[in-house]
């Protein structure tokens, strides 16, 4: 049997699609961080049952919210997500001869500003969401965690759904709080202050996503997501060079939103 786990801030938009691709799913259960916006009303109307916890972080979320699941195999979504019926056809398929694999890894098709982007690296990208409860927990970062697997990994076909940053304003609004997650990452890894970091990084990130992953073959919506991924990389790189202190982990896990694409 299956639990569908998902992490909520103000998702009142999204919500709504991403639960009915999962609505066949035996649990549904939404766990927010003080949105305030109709999210949790909008989740318990699609039947989930709707838990609260303070957000630290993308990966101790998800780790608090597990052991409150109730079923062996679990599939974890973001709210931008969505679940077409040819990939949940697979995991009830997965869930129902209980593997054979312990987690399995979703490809993604991903949207930027209304267009689907096929290079920038976005196209290989895949993630491991559907996985035996007692046999995943994320690793403590502050920002891009993996889910540690213990056992097999397989793949399904079907891609998953990401329909990410619909606006301008979406992606800037989650700028700063993504830059201070990755600083704050980086602090907590040693790292100080770099002047080849922000020199070299940012033009480095941009020529790897437009030229040698193709970015150009996406037109503009791909000039534009290289350029801000590359200013994204040079503001988190430059907060490394405001004096330390401990507001910086504490802006970084003030709100749970935050772009992908990071360095």
């Amino acid at each position: 049997m299956l639990s569908v786990l998902v992490t909520t801030f103000n998702e009142a938009e999204n919500l709504p699609a991403c639960l009915e691709g999962v609505g066949w799913a035996d649990e549904i259960v939404v766990v927010d961080s003080g949105s305030t916006d109709a999210t949790r009303d909008i989740g318990r109307a699609h039947g989930a049952t709707v838990i609260e916890h303070v957000y630290e972080s993308a990966a101790r979320q998800k780790n608090w919210a597990l052991p409150h699941t109730s079923h062996p195999w679990v599939l974890i979504l973001d709210a931008d997500e969505r679940v077409p019926p040819a990939l949940a056809g697979e995991i009830r398929a997965v869930v129902a001869r209980d593997g054979p694999a312990d987690g399995y890894f979703l490809r993604r098709r991903s949207f930027f500003l209304g267009s689907e982007i096929r290079h920038c690296g976005w196209g290989q990208d895949r993630v491991l969401r559907l996985f035996r409860r007692d046999r995943g927990r994320y690793d403590d970062r502050w920002v891009h965690e993996t889910l540690q697997l213990e056992g097999r990994a397989a793949a399904l076909a079907t891609p998953l759904l990401h329909v990410t940053y619909r606006t301008m304003n979406d992606y800037l609004d989650k700028i700063r709080r993504y830059t201070l997650r990755g600083a704050a990452d980086l602090r907590s890894r040693g790292r100080g202050p770099s002047w080849f970091a922000i020199l070299v990084r940012p033009p480095a990130r941009f020529v790897r996503m437009y030229i040698l992953q193709a970015g150009f073959l996406d037109g503009a919506h791909g000039l534009i997501l290289c350029l801000l991924t590359a200013y994204s990389v040079w503001l988190k790189y430059a907060q490394l060079h405001e004096p330390e202190r401990a507001a910086i982990a504490t802006d970084a896990a003030a709100t749970p939103a935050y772009p992908g694409g990071g360095a």
